[in-house]
């Protein structure tokens, strides 16, 4: 290749990069409406000041909530519509307090399943919370508003790790004698509260589930020892769970090595 025909290449190589970088850039600061808003036949937005008087309680609790930044309507619209973005135009609610024209997602989690979509993903399969169902709402897991507004990375859920599971599943997370340290981390650890592939929603459904935080190391001829202890024979007959070995998962009041 002659020296212009290499200098002609690397033009185009650097063109095709910068309109590329141009592309990324138009698309990443566009603005758009990722979600249609809810709608309430008749009424029109109002904004959050219309719902001071009758909720302080929330709202005065609210603009710390990573909801308090949704809103519907065009950018750059004079009213701050955050409540409306979850429970709908609220023009007749406001004017006649009556429950009927207003989106409450205790009672309808399509609400919220209208922005989070990857979390209606998971509640379509095998195994999940019975919300599709009716039975459930996301407020009973969720503090929407904020109220507790240092909580962990995982978002708006389990503020106090086991404690939204508790009110549920009390069996399982009530104080041990030997408890299981996973517990420490939260039910999260093990299960996934949406849905999952796996029966009881859990992570994982073969043993690799307790090997995460159990280190194994190897032994003589390939075997797997965990705790000091030659496990090889016991992976081969179940999970840690069915096999026998440790069914109290959760905890033992009997037994250390979690056993009932």
């Amino acid at each position: 290749m002659t020296k212009c025909g290499q200098w002609c290449a690397v033009a185009a190589g650097v063109w095709l990069v910068s309109a590329s970088v141009l592309l990324l850039s138009s698309c990443s600061t566009l603005e758009r409406t990722v979600a249609v808003p809810l709608e309430i036949e008749g009424a029109t937005f109002v904004g959050n000041s219309s719902c001071v008087e009758c909720h302080k309680n929330v709202t005065q609790v609210f603009p710390g909530s990573p909801h308090a930044r949704v809103r519907v309507g065009q950018p750059g619209a004079e009213l701050d519509t955050s409540c409306e973005s979850c429970h709908g135009p609220g023009s007749k609610h406001a004017a006649t307090a009556k429950a009927q024209f207003i989106i409450n997602p205790r009672k309808n989690s399509e609400a919220c399943l209208t922005c989070h979509r990857g979390t209606e993903a998971e509640f379509r399969l095998p195994h999940h919370h019975p919300l599709p169902e009716g039975k459930m709402n996301c407020a009973q897991c969720h503090d929407p508003h904020g109220h507790d507004i240092m909580k962990p990375a995982g978002g708006l859920a389990m503020a106090r790790l086991n404690q939204s599971c508790a009110e549920c599943h009390r069996e399982q997370t009530r104080q041990f004698v030997f408890e299981h340290e996973a517990m420490r981390e939260g039910c999260v650890a093990c299960h996934n509260v949406h849905g999952s592939i796996n029966p009881k929603m859990l992570v994982q459904r073969d043993p690799n589930l307790c090997l995460k935080c159990h280190a194994q190391t190897p032994g003589a001829a390939g075997a797997v020892v965990i705790g000091k202890v030659d496990h090889s024979l016991f992976l081969r007959q179940g999970t840690c769970w069915s096999a026998g070995c440790h069914t109290a998962v959760h905890g033992s009041n009997i037994n250390p090595h979690l056993r009932y």
